[in-house]
């Protein structure tokens, strides 16, 4: 092996400095950037780092985890002996079938395939039952592995160019109806998988809403892998916003919806970046595009509407670290506006990370409970809900302890 190889921090029993540089080494962040990510100097990161300091306590340890976006805990600390999931939720019991579905090879087989309008029916009703539902990735894989057959099936009878077309976009939408099943699941390679399917058959049936969803979709997914795929995460937004442009004049709804989602995904990574004025500027246009849908409208797939734009500023405010201004916006959204009960659950997740950003640890745990309420399935998948209890749980205060650790045992962080 060559000496200059970056080494593995699995292998050798390394320090937790040693782990906490190759970790961030390999997200491609710079010691500055870390360091006003979690609010200390950049001398402090490397007197972390060259073992000048020790391990910190864990309400630190569970920040440098979010700011490395280390899927498991035992990553970064080296303790191998009680794992601990951050990024990454547990392997729900359908995932098996879901992916026996998207892998398998559908050919021509002995029945015939349902017809492209019965299929964006069996859609339309999925979508809509997972905005009912609390637990939402059961019914999602209860119904995902015959609806992917049937529509790989219609792609593969379709017998005209104008069918083909309409197939592929019904096969687009249902693999990026999979993609909110299979998100913060521990198989990443099937959610990259059905993700470029998705792209693919989007770009097959020439349909712009399609093409967007895909691309928002793709967007979130190259934002989520870290910083240095923030790039890939704009020029996959900003392209389908230039190929929407076209359709925009005299588009319906559901195009301009997803054109304001994509604008706002291009304004989140800038948050992410830390760049307060093109994340604000970006906010402010998908604000406008909302404002020319219909007041009751909301998208199905990406939730915008006008009632989420509220939402989307606290979202912005606590990727910009900004406590109080993510509060202010907290307080000013209205929540009784969001009918989804999973994107309601993830607003509410939110607002925690505003309320614990600014000191408001009690608020937040409180605002856990009420996300809990709305959809147990969100927050048992969700990374910073799961970091904000496990670092409560160890608050010096003894009722906060006991919250943290209610909600702990709700969401299977307590596990043996």
């Amino acid at each position: 092996m060559p000496t200059d190889a970056t080494p593995d921090p699995h292998t050798d029993p390394l320090a937790f400095g040693q782990r906490m540089q190759i970790l961030r080494t390999r997200r491609g962040m710079s010691r500055p950037v870390m360091a006003g990510l979690l609010g200390m100097s950049p001398s402090w990161v490397k007197q972390v780092e060259r073992g000048e300091i020790g391990m910190p306590r864990l309400p630190i340890v569970l920040r440098i985890a979010e700011v490395l976006r280390v899927r498991d805990l035992s990553d970064l600390t080296g303790d191998q002996s009680a794992p601990v999931e951050l990024f990454v939720g547990p392997g729900h019991s359908r995932l098996p079938a879901v992916r026996d579905a998207v892998n398998a090879l559908t050919l021509d087989g002995d029945r015939e395939a349902p017809s492209t309008e019965h299929l964006a029916a069996r859609l339309a009703r999925a979508w809509a039952a997972r905005h009912r539902s609390a637990n939402h990735r059961e019914i999602l894989g209860e119904l995902l592995p015959d609806l992917i057959r049937d529509a790989q099936l219609a792609v593969r009878q379709s017998d005209s160019a104008a069918s083909r077309r309409a197939a592929q976009a019904v096969l687009s939408e249902v693999y990026s109806l999979s993609q909110f099943f299979i998100a913060y699941q521990p198989d990443g390679a099937l959610l990259w998988r059905v993700a470029e399917r998705g792209m693919v058959a989007a770009q097959e049936s020439e349909d712009p809403h399609a093409i967007g969803v895909a691309a928002w979709l793709a967007a979130q997914a190259h934002r989520d892998t870290g910083p240095d795929h923030f790039d890939a995460a704009d020029a996959m937004a900003m392209e389908a916003l230039s190929h929407l442009n076209r359709f925009l004049p005299d588009a319906n709804d559901r195009v301009r919806a997803i054109a304001g989602a994509l604008q706002f995904e291009v304004g989140y990574t800038a948050a992410r970046r830390g760049e307060t004025g093109a994340a604000w500027g970006w906010w402010d246009k998908a604000k406008a595009t909302a404002r020319s849908l219909p007041a009751d409208y909301y998208h199905p797939v990406t939730s915008f509407s006008q009632a989420i734009i509220g939402a989307h500023a606290v979202t912005v405010a606590v990727e910009l670290r900004a406590g109080g201004e993510s509060v202010r916006q907290a307080v000013a959204a209205d929540t009784a506006a969001i009918p989804s009960r999973p994107r309601l659950a993830r607003h509410r997740i939110e607002e925690a990370r505003a309320y614990h950003l600014d000191g408001q640890a009690e608020t937040a745990l409180a605002t856990l409970e009420k996300a809990h309420q709305a959809a147990p399935e969100t927050i048992k998948y969700n990374g910073y809900a799961r970091r904000i209890v496990l670092e409560e749980a160890e608050s010096k205060y003894p009722a906060r302890r006991r919250r943290a650790a209610a909600l702990a045992d709700q969401l299977g962080l307590l596990a043996a």
